[in-house]
């Protein structure tokens, strides 16, 4: 009882009373069995009963930051203490009840503590924390069993991820899953596409063995994705997913019947085939192996064809004067299915030289007949080629009158004259314009002008804005001219109709006549093609713009949708002090005008005030349009002067200490000390360079019923520039009819190429020459312009048409291609509305303090404090930034007082729409188990970091 008491003075007042009784009652003790008095067991209240535990304390766990309750339960019991570790609890941390056992009448009493998180985490020993009861009564003491106190949880990376793999059918499969370290352990569920799988239903699987997912015999249907899910009281877990394809190699059938000989004649050859379709191979499976078809020689007879014997001789005179002479196909006869002989097996003719009587007439009567027999004869001549002069009249009164109808049922009036248009390549035909009659003329009364021609050569792509206006205006819609067109194209395209033109260059230059009327007052609205365009008729803007207050404890500035931001650190700003920072995007004409080679890759983006001072860098985040190698690309940031000029501040692969930039594959994140007006720049180094465009398709009716624009756009693939395209729109009423796509552009100085296709014959019609538009490669490539677009114009054949169904084709010559699908109703009330953005970022354009951040101060210091300190194994705020791929230009942060700090903001600007922490967590936990130990940072407080964070902020 000493050492109990020297454990702690709180026990000095109870302890000495508590041995002058328990004394006492050994010696009632002793005075009763000297006296021969012995109490009965009977008697539950004797003294001499030591306490009986009814509830003894049990093993916990405790959750995150919970704590947990022990509890014992003794009778009887005077009083019941814990003991932790060995040592005593403090009485005051005790909660007691007592009450009366009815059948017994026995004293029972009732403890509970608590055990906190942070009293495990502080005791180091050599085994677990670990508490049990001591309870009193008259007769001595009881001790409980002892109950484990342990933090639960569980590590995100599984020891063994399953493998996929690709096994025969009835084959064995075996996947392993050896699932993360956790308190207590995890139990691990497996499930096949999503679905969890019961081997209790299925004999063929087994679950039981050490996590591991045995498949006996494989068959088709265990074909799949498998996971392995791994769960406790904390969590649960994914494993990557594993692709078990079951295959079955292929079998030949059974062999066909012989063919017959493949010659009527002689030598040659039979065949017989089989087939690998028993089974056929499946998921891979291997084809079967031999022949497929043999071949075996053959003889056949060869046919005898027959030939005549000589003819035998005449026979007498017959009453007719006529004599007769017979021959026989027997020399040889035909056999082997030769051929008959050829010609008559007799003949006759007259025996008497004219001197016999016919039918009572000299024979030279008869001979006129002969002569009259050849007049018929002659005539049966002339009757034969008089039908075939009737013949050939018939065929071109046939031609004439197609060619007419053809030309009545014409769309736009256009009559093919070069029939070599129809092999569909690209050959020279002309084209006439209907003289009058022609609905689509304003007049057609007026008589042409047979004096005025042009001529085109050249693909259908009209790049040239010029030729266009002068082709569509004058060419087709213009009642003063009976024009002749020269047009290089397939005949479909040139027509309207939705076959895909196969453009190949640009449009040589025509000759075009002078003084024609230019004007758009003579020309009906809906004859107006559009076609590439600058957006000039819209309202121009010249910025966005976002302001906020910050303080000490810094913030996060967002312009919404357009991956803009910029992130002020805690104590950048000095204390007592308070600045409106501002951040705009420059949307009007860019004033870093390239030259050369050098592209603009990103917004210009402007941060102020310019005059203000912050101790510690800010990061700013600026997104591009550039396909990220440093093979094909040199990267450069760019600031402009107070004079209005730009000088490089420095090249993204240089090494720097005044500023530091992170390239990703979308965005930028710089570190810089001082505000003012950035932009990212690229020299291409070789043709593979790529710049990445932003496709996207947006309609909406014209003025005429009939007609409906489509508007085709390629732009930079930056947020902030598909923006200024959608406000436009919103203006226009334009509407998203497919989701944007992206397209690489290589910089190999090939044009770019936009077609209509696949457009229903009978329901639309396009406008000629507006099926496939080129736009030049400068003109995509400099970054210096409005977003470039080009529009399609569709006609209805009746207004009874309310769906469109199209494709729209953005390729580049030599480079890659993308197709945008349009399904949609030109109806408003049935269109469906497309997002045109998630807007993720747009709730909170400034948030300031510490819920825009998703490390806590508090974690903050504590890692800064561990990995700024220098120590014997090396810096450990260089393993930091490695562990979080930042392998580049360690000499910036090297300059930095606080290297960690720095870090972190460069994290906390990369990964701003993130929805965890797991990538600074398994950083934490690798360099805590091989480099240094951090002290109280733990996984499950990232955990609840990022909880409270994404709270904080409503995500």
């Amino acid at each position: 009882m000493g050492t109990t008491a020297a454990a702690g003075g709180w026990a000095r007042p109870w302890i000495p009373w508590l041995g002058l009784l328990l004394c006492a009652a050994g010696a009632e003790a002793a005075r009763g069995t000297n006296s021969g008095e012995v109490l009965p067991d009977t008697i539950p209240s004797a003294p001499g009963t030591l306490p009986h535990f009814i509830e003894e304390p049990d093993d916990a766990y405790i959750i995150k930051s919970n704590p947990i309750a022990l509890r014992c339960k003794a009778r009887p019991a005077m009083q019941i203490f814990f003991k932790c570790n060995g040592e005593w609890v403090h009485q005051n941390e005790h909660v007691s009840e007592e009450s009366l056992d009815e059948s017994s009448g026995l004293k029972v009493r009732e403890v509970f503590i608590n055990i906190t998180r942070q009293q495990v985490e502080d005791f180091h020993g050599p085994e677990d924390y670990w508490c049990q009861c001591v309870a009193w009564s008259h007769l001595g003491t009881s001790k409980s069993r002892k109950a484990s106190v342990r933090i639960a949880y569980l590590r995100k990376n599984f020891e063994q991820d399953p493998q996929g793999r690709e096994v025969p059918i009835e084959g064995m499969i075996v996947l392993h899953c050896r699932p993360p370290e956790g308190v207590p352990a995890a139990e691990v569920e497996w499930l096949k596409n999503e679905e969890p799988i019961d081997s209790e239903q299925d004999e063929n699987i087994d679950t039981r063995a050490d996590h591991n997912l045995i498949i006996r015999q494989a068959r088709l249907s265990d074909s799949g994705n498998y996971t392995c899910m791994a769960a406790n009281i904390v969590a649960r877990r994914r494993s990557l997913s594993a692709t078990v394809v079951v295959y079955v190699n292929g079998g030949w059938s059974s062999w066909t019947e012989w063919s017959a000989c493949n010659v009527r004649c002689g030598r040659g050859w039979q065949k017989r085939s089989r087939t690998c379709t028993n089974p056929a191979p499946l998921n891979g499976g291997a084809f079967c192996e031999g022949m497929s078809v043999q071949k075996i020689t053959c003889t056949s007879l060869c046919p005898v064809d027959g030939s005549w014997e000589v003819w035998s001789e005449w026979s007498v005179c017959s009453p007719e004067c006529e004599h007769l002479r017979i021959r026989e196909c027997m020399a040889p006869p035909p056999r082997n299915g030769g051929k008959f002989c050829e010609g008559l097996n007799q003949e006759s003719e007259n025996c008497t030289d004219g001197l016999c009587i016919l039918d009572k007439k000299p024979l030279h009567e008869i001979k006129p007949q002969r002569w009259s027999r050849r007049g018929i004869d002659n005539a049966s001549d002339i009757a034969l080629y008089s039908g075939l002069g009737a013949a050939v009249v018939a065929v071109a009164v046939l031609v004439i009158g197609v060619t007419l109808y053809r030309r009545s049922h014409s769309d736009y009036g256009v009559d093919v004259i070069d029939s070599s248009a129809l092999t569909g390549g690209f050959q020279t035909f002309n084209f006439k314009t209907v003289h009058q009659g022609n609905s689509l003329l304003l007049n057609s009364a007026i008589q042409p002008d047979l004096t005025v021609s042009r001529t085109y050569s050249g693909p259908i792509c009209l790049q040239d804005p010029l030729d266009k206006e002068l082709m569509t205006e004058s060419s087709l819609f213009n009642p003063l001219s009976d024009i002749k067109v020269k047009v290089q194209s397939s005949f479909m395209v040139s027509l309207g109709v939705s076959e895909r033109a196969s453009c190949q260059g640009k449009s040589h230059s025509g000759t075009f006549p002078h003084g024609n009327n230019r004007g758009f007052s003579t020309l009906h609205p809906r004859n107006k093609t559009p076609f590439i365009q600058n957006l000039p008729s819209l309202p121009t803007r010249t910025e966005l713009r976002t302001t906020g207050i910050f303080g000490h404890l810094g913030g996060r500035l967002v312009m919404p949708n357009t991956g803009v931001s910029l992130l002020i650190p805690h104590g950048a700003i000095p204390e007592e002090n308070s600045w409106e920072i501002y951040m705009s995007i420059n949307q009007g004409e860019p004033s870093l005008q390239s030259d050369g080679s050098e592209v603009l890759l990103s917004p210009e983006v402007t941060c102020g005030p310019p005059d203000m001072i912050v101790t510690t860098p800010f990061a700013l985040t600026i997104p591009h349009c550039a396909d990220v190698s440093s093979e094909h690309w040199n990267i450069h940031l760019k600031k402009r002067t107070q004079q209005g000029k730009w000088e490089e501040v420095m090249s993204v692969e240089d090494e720097s200490t005044s500023c530091y930039c992170l390239l990703d594959p979308f965005a930028c994140h710089v570190l810089l000390g001082s505000f003012g007006t950035y932009a990212l720049t690229g020299e291409p180094i070789t043709e593979c360079a790529v710049k990445q465009l932003k496709v996207a398709v947006f309609g909406c009716m014209s003025c005429n019923s009939l007609d409906y624009n489509l508007r085709v756009y390629c732009v930079d693939n930056t947020p902030c520039a598909f923006q200024e395209v959608v406000s436009d729109e919103r203006h226009q009423g334009g509407q998203l009819l497919e989701e944007p796509k992206l397209l690489h552009f290589k910089g190999n100085t090939f044009s770019l190429q936009i077609s209509v296709l696949d457009i229903p014959p009978f329901l639309w019609r396009i406008k000629p020459f507006t099926a496939c538009q080129e736009v030049p490669f400068s003109r995509v490539w400099s970054s210096n312009r409005q977003p470039l677009h080009c529009a399609f114009s569709l006609e209805r054949y009746t207004p009874t048409t309310t769906q469109l169904s199209c494709k729209i084709c953005i390729r580049q010559l030599k480079g890659h291609e993308q197709i945008l699908q349009v399904q949609t109703s030109i109806l408003e009330s049935e269109r469906e509305t497309i997002t045109f953005f998630a807007q993720e970022d747009s709730a909170f354009p400034a948030q300031t303090g510490p819920k825009a951040f998703k490390i806590p101060y508090s974690i903050r210091q504590r890692i800064c404090a561990t990995f700024d300190t220098p120590n014997a194994k090396g810096k450990d705020w260089q393993m930091l930034a490695q562990k979080n791929s930042i392998n580049r230009n360690l000499a910036y942060f090297a300059t930095q007082s606080s290297p960690s700090a720095v870090i972190l903001n460069l994290w906390e600007a990369r990964h701003q729409h993130d929805g965890d922490l797991d990538s600074l967590a398994c950083a934490l936990e690798e360099i805590g188990r091989t480099h240094t130990k951090l002290s109280n940072i733990t996984e499950s407080q990232l955990d609840e970091a990022d909880f409270n964070y994404s709270r904080q902020n409503g995500l």
